[in-house]
């Protein structure tokens, strides 16, 4: 059924649209009122189930990735799209521990009392329906329904065209996990097209359906998403990561922070894409931190000063301080304070995450303060930027508006808030 509906007409696309977000709609009232452990066991049922699909799921795998090398894609796009019996595992395992996180739903998280007698109550509640559309990693297919859940919303789910197999075939674990506790199935559900038109007709909102949109993908995507979507949106559109290196910075820490923040893994958003080493820790960080950089693989595009101390370093130009690398390249400046790095990071950073190494506890609280990005980081890895490692339990992705939503989007962000009233039979005079 599922391999039929991908290759459905255009025409066919509004249509089967109109009707998942009908039924969405439908299943949002169910899930609003969904006992927490219901929604757990659900969350249990579908871990289970995604262990006891691992075959199937690297097959259908395997057949994403061979069209996703037949079209010469970069290796960052592969390793995002790349599942293997670990990180099947990990992703069972993320759900289980969206399952063991306190149920945001009915938390009263202020209330107070009024001179005329009245009790205030502020109260989380879930946002709705949300629409999910991602691009390459198939494992959003499990976070953002297992997220979407516990927090008490109904999510519509539109997978990339190169994760498309894969993403079907975790979509109906997810679902057995649904029905085993009594839950309707149509509280997750994906879209069954790779037709763009898909992705349109979520943008326009279903005919008032879906509440909130988030894009998780390239630049093109998220730009799209935001320009066209008649809903609110969480996002980000691209992370340019900074890390700035203090004067007084350990080296070594340096040294072990720019290369696990680069290096580790250079596709994801909290990889670090631009250093920013204080003129005053030139002569005994650059040579060490960029030297330990290359040795690690990584490409350097350096400054005029950069470039006369690391040979193999290449002159960045003006693009490359705006540059989403994706991959093992960094560009390296040497900036005249912390000011001046405050500045550069304000004149061509994406609000996302940034960081700086210092032993100055005032040079550390300033930036802190003065950087504002979602995320600003002391004397750690930029690659700490994800929900999970927040404790979140996993993300739905990183925001970087100014809504309620900013940073990971975990289990609090995918809620909202209503205000109970408790009277005695008080009138307003």
């Amino acid at each position: 059924m599922t391999a039929a509906l991908a290759t459905i007409k255009t025409d066919d696309v509004a249509a089967i649209m109109r009707d998942m977000g009908r039924r969405a709609r439908a299943a949002a009232r169910q899930m609003a009122m969904a006992p927490t452990e219901a929604k757990n066991n659900a969350l249990m049922a579908m871990a289970a189930a995604i262990r006891a699909k691992v075959p199937a799921i690297l097959a259908a795998n395997a057949e994403d990735v061979a069209g996703m090398k037949s079209d010469n894609a970069a290796p960052s796009f592969l390793d995002r799209l790349t599942l293997t019996p670990a990180r099947i595992e990990g992703m069972a395992a993320g759900v289980e521990a969206i399952a063991a996180l306190p149920d945001p739903v009915g938390e009263v998280t202020s209330s107070w009392d009024r001179p005329n007698g009245l009790h205030m109550e502020r109260v989380r509640t879930p946002l709705g329906v949300i629409g999910v559309i991602y691009e390459s990693r198939p494992n959003v297919t499990a976070d953002a329904g297992a997220l979407c859940l516990k927090a008490g919303n109904v999510v519509i789910l539109r997978g990339g065209s190169d994760s498309f197999r894969t993403s079907q075939v975790i979509h109906e674990a997810l679902v057995e996990g649904l029905v085993a506790a009594g839950l309707p199935g149509d509280a997750i559900q994906i879209v069954p097209t790779r037709d763009r038109a898909a992705v349109g007709a979520m943008l326009k909102g279903l005919d008032g359906a879906i509440d909130v949109i988030v894009p998780r993908g390239g630049k093109s995507l998220v730009a799209r998403v935001q320009e066209e979507a008649r809903v609110p949106v969480f996002a980000h559109l691209e992370a340019i990561v900074h890390v700035y290196v203090d004067g007084s910075a350990d080296l070594d820490m340096a040294k072990s922070l720019l290369v696990n923040g680069k290096m580790r893994r250079t596709g994801v958003c909290g990889a670090t894409e631009t250093l920013l080493i204080d003129r005053s820790a030139v002569e005994s960080h650059l040579v060490p931190v960029v030297r330990a950089l290359i040795a690690a693989g990584c490409a350097i595009r350096g400054d005029a000063e950069v470039c006369r101390r690391i040979p193999e370093a290449t002159p960045a130009l003006e693009a490359d301080w705006s540059t989403e690398y994706l991959d093992a390249i960094i560009s390296v400046k040497i900036v005249d304070g912390l000011d001046e790095a405050v500045a550069h990071i304000e004149t061509y950073g994406s609000h996302h995450t940034d960081a700086i190494i210092t032993e100055d506890a005032e040079a550390a609280a300033r930036f802190l303060s003065e950087v504002d990005s979602a995320i600003t980081v002391h004397n750690a890895s930029t690659q700490f930027a994800d929900g999970g490692e927040f404790g979140f339990g996993g993300e739905i992705g990183i925001a970087t508006g100014r809504m309620h939503a900013r940073g990971p989007v975990g289990l609090e962000q995918l809620t909202s808030f209503k205000y109970r009233v408790h009277g005695t039979g008080q009138t307003r005079p």
